[in-house]
């Protein structure tokens, strides 16, 4: 028996006591908040695992009938025309969303699709995709049901994610007037718009992304996914001529 056959048999015969994801907050016409539960429960083999594992045969067999070079091509190097900046919920992969194949998008995701000059992991991503990967167009995508966006509405404690979520709160600060002036479910979605807006903003006043958009025309692109319909809805971006001018002088470094 081979030592992955021994550890799936385990899993199909131990038993074993998950506790289910905490659910995002949810908020109704009534402005009351569903933060949800932790609650344990039972299962007595590994289903989602297994399922996955096993998927992955039927996945690549299928992909190998229909495209037979994408493996040998994927496993020379990597070519991705976008770079892929969205929120780590598993209602958004990026490549099922748009369509396309393993090698197509560079993707960095997190909670809330968030964005900030100072994080060093995203700007890593960015510098990757841009100076080396030569993107030719970058996407930040926020999404509508966000738990994220949820939080940053809400104002209950949530440890270690509350820091995370600052970005967000001071969105929400720069535009309470605004958001206070909506119902919840038109608030959820104006906070979406404005967490992708400001994620943009970070993205455009990046030197690297400065250089690339005036040397080789690198696109950069702000949209928003329905998870209730799978429709993505493109934001318009465009800035007058003297912001634009504006960023460069104070953003753009030299050698």
């Amino acid at each position: 028996m081979s030592h992955l056959t021994f550890m799936v048999s385990q899993l199909k015969s131990t038993k074993f006591i998950s506790v289910r994801a905490l659910k995002p907050p949810t908020f109704s016409d009534s402005g009351s908040r569903d933060y949800g539960v932790l609650v344990a429960e039972s299962f007595t083999d590994g289903d989602a695992y297994v399922k996955a594992f096993n998927n992955n045969n039927l996945w690549r067999r299928s992909l190998a009938e229909t495209d037979p070079d994408l493996f040998e091509s994927l496993g020379k190097g990597q070519f991705p025309q976008i770079l892929w900046i969205g929120c780590a919920d598993s209602r958004c992969p990026e490549t099922t969303i748009l369509g396309l194949k393993p090698g197509e998008i560079f993707c960095h995701r997190n909670i809330a699709n968030i964005l900030v000059s100072s994080d060093i992991n995203s700007l890593s991503v960015i510098q990757y995709a841009v100076q080396y990967l030569k993107v030719k167009h970058i996407i930040v995508c926020g999404h509508t049901s966000c738990g994220g966006i949820a939080a940053a509405l809400g104002n209950k404690k949530l440890g270690l994610i509350d820091t995370w979520l600052m970005p967000l709160r001071a969105i929400r600060q720069e535009n309470l007037t605004l958001l206070d002036s909506l119902n919840e479910t038109e608030k959820g979605l104006k906070m979406v718009e404005l967490n992708v807006r400001a994620s943009v903003k970070v993205l455009l006043a990046n030197p690297i992304v400065i250089d690339a958009m005036s040397e080789r025309g690198l696109e950069v692109h702000g949209l928003i996914y329905n998870v209730g319909t799978g429709e993505l809805r493109e934001l318009d971006i465009e800035e007058d001529e003297q912001v634009v001018k504006s960023r460069v002088t104070a953003f753009k470094t030299e050698d």
